[in-house]
């Protein structure tokens, strides 16, 4: 592979929406670049292009494992990591079991900070790398149902910014990347699942309310395209000096600045008026 940037990146949760527009922008770009998801028959179209597509779980230390390791034999390690995988889980607080809750935090946190304690001693000894988290606007707003998927979006927030400081004397950047309402297969994956949770009980008709939401932000053509926030990814990791976080998407500044500025009672009006 033609590597003209001399760097390696690797993408997880590549083989669909920002994972796969990154993934395919970064390797226009002159970059080798691997992808990393649990179905490798996804990533096809990529490995066209000239990625490296590897099955990998981020729940499994294994897998996890097994993808540094060969890209270290390969190009001795990865220079840039893209922790984009992830996703939502929807319900009410109390309709959610902690099992399931346990399993957002192991796929939106746990696996992605696994995997990079794996790639830094690589970053650590050639001084130099770039560590970009796909966070959500969703790490520092709220909403009604999002409990548990927003707690993992908080924390990833506070964990990026305490690995900043760390690695700063390594020469290693940490920026965190804060998507709106981007069209992917998101809300599609949420709002199933919520109603099973929550759409009988006693938060049913909220529930149902956000269900239609969602429906209506995140049909065809409603969001921003996640070439978006694959953009905003690029300039980071090209950039010398990157700012800390970016963020992008339908909403993402609005709603950022309202929830900055106006206070939380505010926001929670202009929230639950969202939700009819």
């Amino acid at each position: 592979m033609n590597n003209r940037t001399g760097k390696t990146v690797l993408v997880t949760g590549a083989s669909s929406g920002i994972g796969k527009a990154t993934a395919k922008t970064l390797v226009e770009n002159g970059y080798v670049v691997y992808t990393a998801a649990r179905r490798t028959e996804k990533m096809d179209d990529l490995k066209a292009l000239g990625c490296i597509p590897l099955k990998m779980d981020i729940t499994k230390d294994e897998d996890i494992v097994a993808v540094v390791d060969q890209i270290a034999r390969e190009h001795e390690g990865v220079d840039i990591l893209i922790n984009n995988a992830g996703f939502g889980l929807y319900g009410a607080m109390e309709d959610t079991s902690l099992d399931d809750a346990r399993y957002q935090f192991e796929v939106n946190l746990f696996g992605l900070a696994r995997l990079t304690q794996l790639v830094l001693p690589h970053m650590r000894e050639k001084r130099a790398g770039k560590i970009v988290n796909i966070s959500s606007i969703g790490g520092k707003i709220y909403a009604p149902l999002g409990s548990w998927y927003h707690a993992t979006k908080h924390a990833l927030e506070g964990w990026s910014d305490c690995l900043r400081l760390e690695l700063k004397q390594f020469g290693i950047d940490v920026v965190i990347i804060e998507p709106g309402i981007i069209q992917t297969d998101f809300g599609d994956v949420m709002t199933g699942p919520m109603l099973k949770r929550s759409g009988h009980g006693p938060y049913a008709k909220l529930a149902n309310a956000v269900a239609g939401v969602q429906n209506r932000e995140y049909e065809k053509g409603s969001g921003s395209p996640p070439q978006v926030i694959a953009d905003l990814i690029v300039k980071a990791v090209r950039s010398g000096k990157p700012n800390t976080r970016y963020a992008g998407g339908k909403y993402a500044t609005l709603l950022l600045f309202i929830r900055k500025w106006f206070g939380d009672r505010v926001f929670d009006r202009i929230v639950m008026s969202m939700i009819k």
